[in-house]
């Protein structure tokens, strides 16, 4: 395995996005200085930001021994996913037909569970009005995607063979299960899953970093304005 001596800098809120990435640093045990992105205060869009994560989305990191020992900055959850796993050799096969399942659940991910289960959070916890097509059309679209889910795991321990970064990925985004009107109980094998990747220490420690920083923005109409409000600058 790749040894890290200077620490990788991981830019971060506590969302399920940037616990993908706290938790696959954990997991791997290299080290890591968090840069709090608070993304209700407008951090995002802070020019020093943007040079690294010109979609002024969280996470990003920047690498200083990155390939050839060179600096690297890399932004979308996704990709850094994989470039540390391609780095480090774990957690993200080399095995071609197996790094082919763990991308697909990767990518399976990033497309539709986040964007979904983000899209149901926001019609039925944050939206000023309370729009029953939007709260049905993405309720029932994340129930869908937790029985694909549900399916996969049948008769398997993870998403693709052995614990890799697609359970990473998927994880935090089941977390708030309920606020997507969803009941893990409906759906066995994605239950048991949820629950042994929630033991795992390191996600454990993952979920935890910046909680204490973490606010609550059902309240908070700034916030909403910034993170809701946002068009092309």
């Amino acid at each position: 395995m790749t040894t890290q001596t200077k620490p990788i800098e991981l830019y971060y809120w506590p969302t399920p996005n940037g616990w993908k990435i706290s938790i696959m640093l954990e997991e791997l045990g290299v080290p890591y200085d968090l840069k709090l992105i608070n993304i209700g205060k407008g951090d995002q869009f802070e020019p020093s930001f943007l040079n690294i994560a010109p979609n002024n989305r969280m996470p990003a990191i920047v690498d200083p021994e990155g390939p050839d020992g060179k600096l690297i900055s890399v932004f979308e959850s996704g990709a850094i996913l994989q470039y540390l796993g391609r780095k480090f050799g774990k957690f993200y096969p080399q095995d071609e037909r197996t790094r082919v399942q763990v991308e697909e659940w990767l990518f399976w991910q990033v497309g539709g569970l986040g964007p979904m289960a983000g899209q149901a959070h926001h019609f039925r916890q944050y939206a000023p009005e309370k729009i029953e097509y939007g709260i049905n059309r993405y309720t029932n679209e994340v129930n869908r995607l937790y029985g694909v889910m549900n399916r996969r795991l049948e008769g398997r321990d993870y998403l693709a063979g052995d614990y890799t970064i697609a359970d990473m990925a998927s994880y935090g985004w089941t977390i708030s299960h309920a606020n997507q009107g969803q009941d893990l109980n409906d759906f066995p094998n994605l239950k048991r899953w949820f629950e042994a990747i929630g033991a795992r220490p390191a996600v454990q420690r993952g979920v935890e970093v910046g909680k204490a920083e973490r606010r609550s923005i059902a309240d908070d109409e700034e916030a909403k304005k910034i993170l809701f409000g946002q068009k092309a600058r």
